[in-house]
């Protein structure tokens, strides 16, 4: 029998891409879930054997409905968020009830047989970034309301589930997705301010590990096979990130230099001189070197 892989916020960045991905293996039987429009025409045609059901995440309204018709997931990919700082330190309740899943663990504990392998993501926000180089044992201290729920998140899922992989991601870069999203993309935005002249400010003392979006779909896939394959429970926590420690100013200029655009256009300015409605954690880059 193939194996059921649902991904929980299918139409937005991470979920399109690993749409793509998942739809070329005949071995899986894929479903995903969107919270408010339809998903786009678009999308559906590019991955006609995925399966959409609509779920809001906050009441578990909409699981019943992928209970009866798809059945019990093999494999569960959380991509679902709300994860733009400012927004949830205005409501830091909706941040909490979206960011912590959980209806989707109470849906996934109605099932006779509680097996299902949840990889749930999470972010490099929940270190409080006075440091470099963080490793996954390192104490969680987020700065923000966005980096707390992602640590409650973590913390509900390691208490009430016994088999996930709950990955760490920094910024997630790469190329726009079959249906574009409409959240800024970094590098495209930075491409398109640079390509038009514009002086812009960039920040040069805050510090991430930028992840190429295609290397986090590769992840995801080797621990879906692993699961798959030997059906060993995991709980398993992953720092997940590129190989470099980056400022705002260091992308920027690496996109100059690829593109050809003029680098005096990049202005450097410290993060502490724009006031973004929100505390943002100075360096978060990760150790991500695997013992």
């Amino acid at each position: 029998m193939k194996k059921k892989i649902l991904i929980i916020g299918g139409t937005g960045y991470l979920g399109q891409h690993l749409l793509q991905s998942y739809s070329e293996s005949l071995d899986l039987s894929i479903a995903f879930t969107y919270h408010s429009s339809n998903p786009p025409d678009v999308l559906l045609q590019a991955v006609p054997n995925a399966v959409p059901f609509k779920v809001d995440l906050q009441t578990g309204h909409g699981f019943d409905s992928v209970s009866s018709t798809f059945g019990q997931p093999d494999i569960v990919v959380n991509c679902a968020a709300l994860s733009i700082p400012r927004a949830c330190e205005t409501d830091p309740s909706l941040a909490m009830s979206v960011n912590v899943p959980f209806s989707l663990v109470k849906w996934l504990s109605s099932f006779t047989e509680s097996n299902t392998f949840l990889i749930h993501l999470s972010t490099d926000q929940v270190y409080e970034g006075k440091n470099s180089y963080y490793k996954e044992e390192n104490e969680t201290l987020p700065v923000n309301v966005y980096g707390k729920s992602k640590v409650a998140a973590e913390e509900y899922i390691s208490s009430n589930w016994s088999n996930f992989a709950i990955l760490r991601s920094s910024i997630i870069f790469g190329p726009q997705t079959i249906s574009p999203v409409p959240k800024s993309l970094p590098i495209q935005w930075m491409d398109s301010v640079l390509a038009k002249g514009q002086q812009t400010e960039f920040f040069h003392d805050e510090f991430r590990c930028p992840v190429y979006v295609k290397d986090v779909v590769n992840i995801i896939q080797i621990l879906t096979n692993r699961w798959i394959s030997d059906g060993k429970k995991m709980q398993l926590l992953l720092n997940v990130g590129g190989p470099d420690r980056l400022s705002r100013v260091q992308m920027a200029e690496a996109v100059a230099r690829v593109r050809g655009y003029d680098a005096s256009l990049i202005k450097q300015v410290s993060a502490s001189s724009i006031d973004r409605g929100v505390k943002s954690p100075a360096d978060i880059s990760m150790d991500i070197t695997c013992v």
